[in-house]
């Protein structure tokens, strides 16, 4: 069976049934030709998530069998509801940073109490990620600007690495989300560090690395994890000081309700929020970029939203902290071959029997290994090459990007992507308020006109002021628009006979707006000069009509072109009204 072109997929929209249940559209007619890509992704990316999600869940402050609780219903509910193919759904750094951070202030790491509340944490993360697709609210993490996403990433990045510091030199220290925390802990402690610990954690580092670059889809973390369990326990370097996970428990996580009680809501409501934005950042991102390379699938941001909130919500019950989408294994999923959501499906029964037959296996498993698969997946989220690009392009967005970057580094991480998001959109309305305005000059010989400052020779006529406002006109800007115009107006002086405003990129029109016009029209009319509009979109005009104002600005002062207005001021700067009316009746009845 052949695969289903993009133009196909934009042509036949999805049933209803399909859009709610995504399923539907591939698993009925599942072509047996992508079978074998998706047994090898399923495969692949299943061992790859048995490191991870134990080092994952230790990160997170859960025991590390909880790594491979998360790696088993979400990523089967995510399968069954998400539109995306390739991605890969489960435990990952960022999500289980946040976590900890968010839950260790209310409870000690690793306790019941502290289980109990992270698996509460993952139903509210959940809701929030259902209402949200629901409600069709996908456009809030717009809110997250690209600058603020690599700043708050890469600080993430190396919060994390560092966290892992105590387990990598075997040393005590406490837990913490401010870098310079870590780092005198470390200071103070680093002459205990435990050098055979030490060697089989930069060990591991190395040897991934290698994996990593030798073959990028071999599952380099399992064969590094498989290699320190026989080293550790052939060698009985466990009674040298080499701290171990111990006893897995196994079996399947049993079917238990989440600890929901209103107090804990309350203080976990915080930490859910920024979760579940920044856990679907991370994921539709990831998405939107396999979706690029395949086209055979339309990608939904909001049932995306849906079936990640499913996936919490439902993993909540069976004992999942909260996953979300990641980078390093949806690429793995989709170079081995993925073609639709039977991957994951693969993977989840390959976790499922991790659980039931070879959790005794992982006695001898080091946390230092642990601690490096953690170290080596998050070095690449270290985005330095756009803090470079950003410094050469757009001195505002760097800015942006270091405020995000030193906050999340030594304030917190939540202060941080929430300080981010608050300069993001003071920076959005700043920007909305003094949009740019370019007055116009004709190119020589033609009837094209142009911005004046970026071109030169341009003909301008003393007596004629011809300005394009580039932004809808509204309550933040009107008096920037006033302003801008008087400015304007004053630097011609009493030559001034027109004021051409080109409306060409104006979509809205609100109250405000409109009162400016009228204001506008005051001011100028009072100074003997005329005010013409150029290219008015239609709801704008209509916005206009409602308002009252095509009366006030008068119907003969509408034209089509820059060039009409411009012809049209010779009527008025000889004075003869008549002429004037006379033309721009012909000019627009062509409307």
């Amino acid at each position: 069976m052949t695969d289903v072109s993009s133009s196909t997929v934009r042509r036949n929209k999805p049933a209803a049934w399909q859009r709610f249940l995504p399923f539907l559209a591939w698993l009925p007619h599942y072509p047996k030709s992508y079978l074998r890509g998706d047994l090898t992704a399923g495969l692949t990316v299943g061992v790859m998530l048995v490191p991870q999600g134990m080092a994952y869940a230790m990160l997170a402050g859960m025991p590390p069998i909880y790594g491979l609780y998360a790696a088993t219903v979400p990523l089967v509910l995510y399968a069954l509801l998400g539109t995306s193919r390739q991605l890969a759904v489960g435990p990952v750094a960022m999500v289980s940073l946040l976590t900890a951070t968010g839950v260790s202030t209310m409870a000690e790491v690793g306790s019941p109490e502290y289980i109990g509340l992270v698996l509460a944490l993952a139903f509210i993360v959940g809701a929030f990620q259902l209402a949200l697709g629901v409600f069709r609210l996908g456009f809030m993490v717009n809110f997250l600007s690209h600058p603020v996403i690599s700043g708050f990433t890469s600080a993430a990045a190396i919060v994390i690495a560092l966290s892992q510091l105590k387990h990598l030199l075997g040393i005590p220290m406490p837990r913490s989300e401010h870098v310079h925390e870590i780092l005198v802990a470390a200071a103070q402690n680093i002459g205990k560090t435990h050098g055979l610990t030490l060697s089989i954690g930069l060990g591991a580092i190395v040897l991934i690395q290698l994996f990593k670059k030798w073959r990028p889809a071999f599952p380099g973390a399992l064969v590094v994890v498989a290699l320190s369990i026989v080293a550790v326990g052939g060698l009985g370097l466990s009674e040298y000081g080499v701290k171990i996970v111990g006893e897995v428990p196994s079996g399947l996580p049993a079917l238990s309700m989440p600890l929901l009680d209103w107090p804990s809501v309350q203080k976990l409501v915080p930490i859910a929020l920024a979760i579940a934005l920044v856990g679907f950042m991370e994921s539709i991102a990831v998405a939107k970029a396999m979706q690029a390379r395949h086209r055979d699938y339309a990608l939904d941001a909001n049932q995306e939203l849906i079936a990640l909130g499913m996936a919490n919500i439902g993993g909540s019950f069976f004992s999942s902290f909260p996953v979300t989408g990641g980078f390093s294994r949806t690429a793995v999923n989709d170079q081995a071959g993925a073609r639709t959501g039977l991957a994951s499906l693969i993977s989840a029964a390959l976790i499922v029997v991790t659980l039931l037959f070879l959790t005794p296996l992982f006695y001898y498993l080091p946390n230092a290994v642990l601690a490096a698969v953690i170290i080596v997946a998050v070095y690449g989220l270290i985005d330095h090459k756009e803090a470079r690009h950003l410094w050469h392009s757009n001195r505002g967005d760097f800015a942006l990007w270091a405020v995000t970057f030193v906050a999340t580094l030594f304030v917190g991480i939540e202060q941080g992507i929430a300080l981010g998001v608050i300069l993001s959109l003071a920076l959005v309305i700043y920007r909305t308020t003094k949009p740019h305005i370019a007055v116009l000059g004709r190119v020589p010989g033609t009837f094209f006109y142009r911005n004046v400052e970026r071109f030169s020779n341009l003909e301008q006529r003393p007596d004629v002021l011809i300005v394009r406002f580039d932004a809808d006109l509204y309550f933040a800007n009107v008096n920037y628009f006033l302003d801008t115009l008087d400015t304007l107006a004053a630097q011609r002086g009493s030559a001034l006979r027109v004021l051409v405003i080109n409306a060409e990129s104006i979509s809205n029109l609100d109250s405000s707006g409109a009162h400016a016009i009228e204001e506008l029209l005051r001011r100028f009319r009072q100074q003997g000069v005329s005010v013409f509009f150029v290219s008015v979109k239609g709801p704008v005009r209509d916005a206009m009509a409602r308002a009252g104002l095509i009366e006030k600005i008068g119907p003969e002062n509408f034209f089509l072109s820059n060039q009409q207005a411009v012809d049209a001021c010779d009527q008025v700067c000889t004075g003869n009204e008549d002429e004037l009316a006379q033309y721009a009746l012909q000019t627009n009845a062509a409307r």
